[in-house]
């Protein structure tokens, strides 16, 4: 995908994120940055934060939830993403991440996780699959920049697994 196709990509989709109103898409950006002096993947995940709390509800038996930055939710939202957002390494196992926290924004909740990562992306990959069980249309888009490296991941129903 070419620099400007990417960035027209990554502007579309931030705005659709910051309409603030009911949507009928359903999309999470997350931006990764590779910070070289501490070896690990830093990460920011956007999702409407209403799509955040249905994805909550349906994984632990229905149960209502509201999603504030001061909240009690974090266990849940952590719990959520250690299933739909892996990072795996050449030997295919799943890489434990840091969960930082979440904040509110809006309509929107960031949620922040560090993965350590050794600095060669060979071998490494991705799955994506935040929402994918309460929307059949869910779009999941990743930045990742690596020094100079620039990428843009897509990940959609039948694509959670991609490389790195």
């Amino acid at each position: 995908m070419s620099r400007l196709a990417v960035s027209l990509t990554s502007v579309f989709f931030v705005a659709l994120l910051g309409a603030g109103r009911a949507h009928d898409y359903h999309v999470s950006v997350t931006q990764m940055q590779y910070n070289p002096a501490q070896k690990l993947w830093e990460i920011s995940i956007r999702v409407f934060t209403d799509d955040l709390e249905k994805a909550l509800s349906l994984a632990n038996n229905n149960r209502r939830f509201e999603v504030l930055t001061n909240d009690q939710n974090d266990t849940y939202v952590e719990t959520y993403l250690r299933r739909h957002f892996q990072v795996q390494g050449p030997d295919q196992q799943v890489k434990a991440f840091r969960y930082l926290g979440k904040e509110q924004e809006a309509d929107a909740t960031w949620i922040y996780v560090e993965v350590p990562f050794p600095g060669n992306p060979s071998g490494w990959s991705l799955q994506n699959n935040i929402f994918s069980e309460v929307f059949d249309d869910q779009v999941n888009m990743v930045n990742l920049k690596m020094a100079a490296q620039k990428k843009t991941l897509m990940f959609r129903k039948g694509q959670f697994h991609q490389p790195l």
